[in-house]
């Protein structure tokens, strides 16, 4: 490790951690493309919210593929192709007129939300253990692309048309793959000849702690996603905002859920990942229970005649809402994977493929569900209703198979890693 200079390791870092965030803007884009692609199809909710979740699925699903790959050629080929693919399918999203051009597109941009995965890998060979979770979770903060598609694209659609969005962003595309491809260094000792196959990686499902984490993980990272992408839109339609406010309020949420990352890794390595999660998980519960209330008028009859009351959310009180559950969530990230990293230290790039297929694919069901809940229900805020109810599951699964058989081991670990730090 002494080999890598200082400045090779910045370099390798600090690029990467760019071309993740810009391959993050281009995969949230249609969380504001997505609203006036809505009104010129005039599509249904969950219309809309199939053409913001389809580029969620590709970029989940390749996963698992691009993280061997890496393993084989090493990471800084893979990553610079696979922004190099993306290029063209973005740029055509300004020429496509029907319905399916989008989803089709959107499967091909999708691509770009694979780059965790490689990048991940290949930033963690150009460190030590020491310094390994630090480095993994500056990285993890290009989650924050979420946000910056929030200012970026509303700015451009403000001063051009959304026609523009797609082709600036293929530009940006084509100009991070080029500055990553000669700023980064590679290093050939770190590719291994990658004996783990698609059957191995997919028998860690037999493990049931897996699940658990994967269900976790679909709520603070594929809930990450999802309201992501929802929410711009969900402060256009019920409150009435511009595409310009509604983005600036929605990245109250992008902006923590992503930054905040690496505080939450911090969290974890002291409180251990059990605490953590466990509080994430009730701050979640009580914030989307809030969440969940809509609108609601409703006369009494008194002494002087009918009352009308009003009972909702205020704009602001819902926001404070939102990017408290987006804090909690950022720390909820990365308590999952210090799970994985204590219970798999030999395993962990295998199951932490797995996890972060499972809670990607949450990011892609759960936006068709609160599309269709609002065509069913009438309600906008019945996706928050479902989110209340994914977490609640959560709830009850931690207790009955940590807080309740492992009351005792927690404790005794707890006063192991008290000693230990």
């Amino acid at each position: 490790m002494a080999s890598h200079s200082k400045l090779q390791q910045g370099l390798v870092l600090g690029m990467s951690t760019f071309a993740f965030t810009m391959c993050f803007m281009v995969w949230m884009m249609f969380a504001i493309l997505g609203v006036p692609i809505k009104a010129l199809l005039s599509l249904n909710e969950t219309q809309f919210g199939l053409l913001v979740a389809t580029p969620v699925l590709t970029g989940s699903l390749i996963r698992l593929p691009l993280g061997m790959l890496t393993d084989k050629l090493g990471g800084r080929i893979v990553f610079f192709v696979l922004m190099m693919v993306c290029v063209l399918p973005i740029y055509f999203i300004s020429h496509a007129t029907e319905y399916w051009h989008f989803l089709v597109l959107g499967l091909f941009v999708g691509l770009a939300g694979g780059s965790f995965s490689v990048g991940i890998a290949y930033v963690a060979k150009w460190f030590d253990k020491k310094n390994q979770g630090f480095a993994m979770g500056i990285f993890g903060a290009g989650n924050a692309g979420a946000a910056v598609t929030k200012f970026l694209a509303p700015a451009i659609i403000a001063a051009f048309s959304w026609q523009m969005v797609p082709k600036v962003y293929s530009a940006i595309m084509f100009i991070t793959a080029l500055l990553f491809w000669f700023l980064t260094s590679e290093d050939k000792s770190h590719r291994v000849s990658s004996s783990v196959t698609m059957a191995d990686q997919l028998a860690a499902l037999k493990d049931p702690a897996v699940w658990r984490y994967c269900q976790y993980y679909s709520i603070v990272f594929g809930g990450y996603v999802a309201l992501s992408l929802w929410m711009t839109k969900y402060y256009v339609s019920e409150y009435g905002f511009d595409l310009k406010t509604a983005a600036l309020l929605a990245a109250c949420f992008s902006l923590p859920g992503g930054v905040l990352r690496a505080v939450g890794g911090w969290l974890s390595d002291k409180y251990g990942a059990h605490s953590v999660t466990w509080w994430v998980l009730w701050v979640s519960w009580i914030c989307l229970f809030i969440m969940s209330y809509p609108q609601t008028d409703f006369t009494i009859q008194t002494v002087n005649g009918p009352e009308t009351f009003h009972i909702g959310l205020t704009p602001t009180v819902f926001t404070v809402l939102l990017f408290i559950i987006g804090v909690a969530w950022a720390f909820g990230k990365a308590s999952v994977f210090k799970y994985i990293s204590d219970d798999y230290p030999h395993n962990i790039g295998v199951i932490s493929g797995i996890v972060g297929l499972v809670g990607g694919l949450g990011g892609f069901v759960l936006p068709i569900m609160f599309g269709a809940l609002v065509d069913l229900t009438g309600i906008r805020s019945s996706s928050f209703m479902l989110l209340y109810g994914v977490v609640w599951i959560s709830l009850i699964w931690m207790y009955f198979t940590e807080v309740r058989t492992s009351s005792v081991l927690d404790r005794q670990s707890a006063a192991q890693s008290t000693d230990q730090s």
